[in-house]
């Protein structure tokens, strides 16, 4: 899958666009496996870049979502509540998270970047 160029990514493997929608990459969604439930942080609560701020639970595993950005939550995607395992085929489309009005991001890179990582092995 081609790594989406109008938006940032985190070395944890998460995405921001510019209207501060968050996710997680299709290489996260294709190391976590099948994904069966995603705890998000609540609308109107405080995140904040580079910290725990929900878990994404897989067949395989139960993973930490670091947020790539600090901000207040704005919306959450209740149809990947609903369908998590829309996060594994829609990563950068219909299985976005949520949304934060963003304050400030934290180190973030951008797809040529994230691509090289992901290239690496993923650290």
């Amino acid at each position: 899958m081609a790594i989406p160029t109008d938006r940032k990514y985190s070395s944890d493997h998460e995405w921001v666009s510019s209207d501060g929608t968050v996710g997680i990459t299709d290489f996260a969604a294709d190391a976590l496996g099948d994904v069966v439930y995603v705890d998000l942080p609540d609308v109107g609560s405080e995140v904040t870049a580079g910290e725990v701020c929900g878990e994404i639970e897989s067949t395989k595993s139960v993973s930490d979502l670091i947020s790539p950005v600090t901000g207040t939550v704005t919306e959450v995607n209740d149809a990947v509540v609903d369908a998590p395992e829309t996060v594994n085929s829609e990563p950068f489309e219909g299985g976005w998270l949520f949304k934060v009005n963003v304050e400030e991001e934290g180190e973030l890179m951008d797809a040529a970047a994230y691509e090289e990582l992901a290239a690496g092995g993923g650290q």
